[in-house]
């Protein structure tokens, strides 16, 4: 395999590491040797000095990464046992919570498609560029999945019920509601990225930001606080989509459709992750628990269904099982979060683990460092894998 052919392209140039995701026929979708292929190339820059800023960018012209290969996906839950699947996520989620503690600069470029485990890659980070081109969703639940890579604790931070709105319809966002939901820092025109891109291999991050950084355009959600907030803020989905009907807003109303459309048991494991996301302390825990809701999806027929109507057959007429809401249970619900046993990802204990030794050698030294292990200079750190949903590359998750 040629340089230009890895699925990772690696490079470093003065001061910056340069990560680009490389497959761009498949919009950028990451497969288990990518996700390892960039967990290398940061344990490599972090310990080097040469590098004081990492930046993750998509090759081709269509987006940073459409999510994770959901064909791989289907396939092992249909056909084999779920372990390459499971496994993948292991990987892929000790990854999201490395990139958000990395301890230097980690500056993604989200431009174009961004979705479900590209969010993963870039939503964490710490400098977190959007563009007039962006278009961020984590549409898990049109597929018979649920959003994870830590977005359901991103979506859980949002203002309102912002959050709750875009990961039970999986709608699509562009930079300046983005930036509203806190998955982004800055915006800046798709046009100047080369430069900025170019300009961080000679000069320090702020300096760069501050020569390209411009106001973002305007968003829509904002506009529609209102009703999302009312309608979403109820405790079921069914009441969810009761409000959304009987609001009298034709966008609340086509938002109820376009629920009913979903799976009704990805939407309610959904609106379960995320509540419970609220409650938990760190994106440690949050992917914790998306683990066990990831591997315990992979034995239900939505998610295969679901794959197979928008990405294999692309009929786009799912037959979700359990067919309507009122047949997914509670109980149903719950074992979407049982616990795994020696199977649990363990990302919190180890983080604790972690923590405790390092507060034990540093007792009595100043901190200096930033806030969870972010550059001060960074801009405000950040805090879902797959796709298909209509409207959704039909290569990637």
């Amino acid at each position: 395999m040629t340089g230009t052919e890895a699925p990772v392209l690696l490079r470093t140039e003065g001061r910056a590491g340069y990560l680009t995701l490389n497959r761009p026929g498949a919009l950028n979708a990451l497969n288990h040797a990518m996700v390892r292929a960039v967990d290398a190339a940061l344990t490599v820059w972090e310990s080097d000095p040469a590098v004081e800023t990492v930046v993750i960018t998509g090759a081709g012209e269509r987006g940073l990464c459409a999510g994770g290969d959901i064909r791989v996906i289907h396939d092992d839950a249909r056909d084999g046992d779920g372990t390459a699947s499971a496994a993948f996520w292991r990987d892929e989620y000790r990854l999201n919570a490395r990139i958000a503690r990395y301890p230097k600069p980690y500056v993604a470029v989200m431009d174009g498609i961004v979705m479900g485990g590209g969010v993963g890659v870039s939503a964490h980070g710490s400098v977190r560029i959007v563009t007039d081109r962006s278009r961020i969703a984590m549409p898990e639940t049109g597929i018979g999945f649920v959003p994870d890579v830590g977005g359901t604790r991103l979506l859980a931070l949002a203002p309102g019920e912002l959050g709750t709105h875009l990961a039970l319809t999986g709608a699509h966002i562009g930079a300046g509601d983005a930036l509203l939901c806190g998955l982004a820092d800055h915006y800046v025109p798709a046009a100047a990225l080369p430069a900025l891109v170019a300009e961080l291999a000679a000069s320090p991050l702020p300096d760069v930001l501050a020569r390209h950084v411009q106001p973002p355009p305007r968003g829509e959600l904002a506009e529609r606080r209102e009703w999302i907030d009312a309608c979403y803020a109820a405790g079921t989905v069914e009441e969810i989509v009761r409000r959304l009907r009987d609001h009298g807003g034709p966008d609340a109303k086509e938002t109820a459709e376009t629920l009913l459309g979903r799976s009704p048991t990805a939407l309610k494991a959904t609106l379960a992750a995320l509540r419970r996301a609220r409650s938990l302390g760190s994106l440690e825990q949050v992917l914790d628990q998306e683990y066990r809701v990831s591997c315990a999806f992979l034995r239900t027929p939505d998610l295969v269904e679901g794959i197979r109507a928008q990405v294999i057959d692309k009929d786009r007429a799912p037959r979700w099982s359990p067919a309507t809401l009122a047949e997914v249970t509670d109980a149903d619900v719950d074992r979407f979060f049982a616990p795994l046993g020696d199977r649990e990802l363990g990302l919190a204990a180890t983080a604790t683990a972690t923590a405790t030794a390092d507060g034990a050698g540093t007792a009595g030294t100043s901190d200096t460092a930033g806030t969870a292990g972010t550059p001060d200079t960074a801009g405000t750190a950040g805090t879902p894998d797959t796709a298909g949903t209509a409207g959704t590359p039909d290569t990637a998750g």
